[in-house]
């Protein structure tokens, strides 16, 4: 038992305070473009399409759409894709559309009916962006706010960095207990797996996509086979990143503070129901690797609490540097969102709640022999055909 302890507490130890160390040397590369130093014209002034899909928005369209035509750049244009709603999406997008703000930047496209083999936001996606003018194509969600600067900003850092693609990250916006607790863990977990502070290194496999801002030039759009490649993919935002990096083309994540900001769910359950759709597929559908995953999002993350726990003396100490550990990355997050370092304490209970979401998006999809979001089912016959 002494044995098993010692060699769980190490694996554990190691684990949770190299990826301590590689964020304390990799974060600060990530830059910041809502700093001073950014905020500037950029030299050349490239024509942006922002291509906004949405289906059943009604609670939220036309804040947003409003805010992107406030930006505080002159060479863009809106095309908001009313895919198949069923509320007053569509009319709302018209009237904004007509109003003497628009200044004529807000184009609309209806979809009426979604053809076969194509998810409802890709397909939404995609025929913008057969629609669009621009030298770059920016990828937003109808839930978004922006702030007026940061097209600008964004623009001037693709333009330093010779960009290709440009991810900035959103605020989340939390106002309850529970969000922060599951979005705290969300994020200390995508830091431990995606390693953001490398998705700039051409030779990692680390790539990037957020589906509330994907700035991607066009001509590289088109040289990864367009939004049509995934047409299939669940998870389109994080694989329109692994295409364009897999092309080896010049990827950038970003933080911006409050540039942009997004209500991303309404409560614990709220995440639970968003992650619901995506676990299983991100898991590219296979039963055996959710099985897997779940028992080691357990072991990484309820480990060293039981672990200083059930061990004695000496045999402690590694598990007391990976809470150690795992504290740290709570306190580095605090500085980039309003969730307070104190949320450490709740780990263990959004561990639980995730991988009931990792099981749960496995029974759910397998037992519907698919999956059904915003009203639209897709079979896992054809999911699992589609995936990129």
């Amino acid at each position: 038992m002494g044995y098993l302890l010692w060699s769980a507490g190490l694996i554990l130890a190691l684990a949770w305070f190299s990826r301590i160390v590689e964020a304390a040397l990799g974060m600060p590369r990530i830059s910041d473009i809502a700093k001073p130093e950014w905020d500037r014209q950029p030299a050349f002034h490239p024509r942006v399409s922002i291509i906004v899909p949405a289906r059943n928005e009604e609670q939220d369209i036309e804040p947003a759409l409003s805010q992107l035509l406030a930006l505080d750049y002159d060479n863009y244009e809106v095309i908001a894709v009313n895919d198949r709603s069923t509320d007053r999406t569509g009319e709302i997008m018209e009237r904004v559309a007509a109003s003497p703000t628009a200044h004529g930047r807000l184009k609309v496209i209806h979809v009426s009916e979604l053809p076969s083999s194509w998810m409802g936001k890709v397909h939404a996606m995609w025929t913008a962006a057969q629609a669009a003018s621009g030298d770059w194509l920016l990828f937003t969600d109808a839930d978004v706010l922006f702030k007026p600067e940061v097209l600008r900003r964004a623009l001037v850092y693709a333009e330093a960095e010779h960009a290709d693609h440009v991810v900035l990250f959103p605020r989340m916006i939390m106002k309850h207990p529970g969000e922060r607790m599951m979005i705290a863990f969300f994020q200390t977990l995508f830091t431990f797996g995606h390693r953001p502070w490398r998705v700039a290194d051409p030779d990692t496999a680390d790539h990037m996509g957020v589906g509330a801002f994907n700035m991607v030039r066009r001509t590289t759009y088109d040289a990864v086979g367009t939004y049509k490649t995934l047409r299939m993919e669940v998870v389109d935002d994080m694989k329109l990143g692994k295409v364009i990096k897999n092309a080896r083309f010049r990827q950038r994540n970003v933080f911006g503070e409050d540039l942009i900001s997004i209500r991303w769910a309404k409560g614990a359950m709220g995440v639970v129901n968003n992650l619901t759709k995506n676990f299983f597929a991100v898991l590219s559908f296979q039963w055996w690797r959710t099985i897997a995953s779940t028992a080691g999002l357990l072991f990484l993350n309820l480990g060293p609490f039981l672990g200083v726990w059930l061990a004695h003396g000496w045999e402690r100490v590694p598990y007391a540097i990976a809470l150690a550990s795992m504290l740290v990355i709570y306190i580095g997050m605090s500085f980039k969102s309003s969730i307070p370092p104190y949320y450490f304490f709740l780990h263990p209970i959004s561990t639980l709640l995730f991988a009931y979401t990792l099981l749960r998006s496995m029974f759910r999809t397998l037992a519907d022999d698919g999956v059904t979001w915003r009203g639209t089912k897709y079979p896992l016959e054809e999911l699992r055909k589609g995936l990129v």
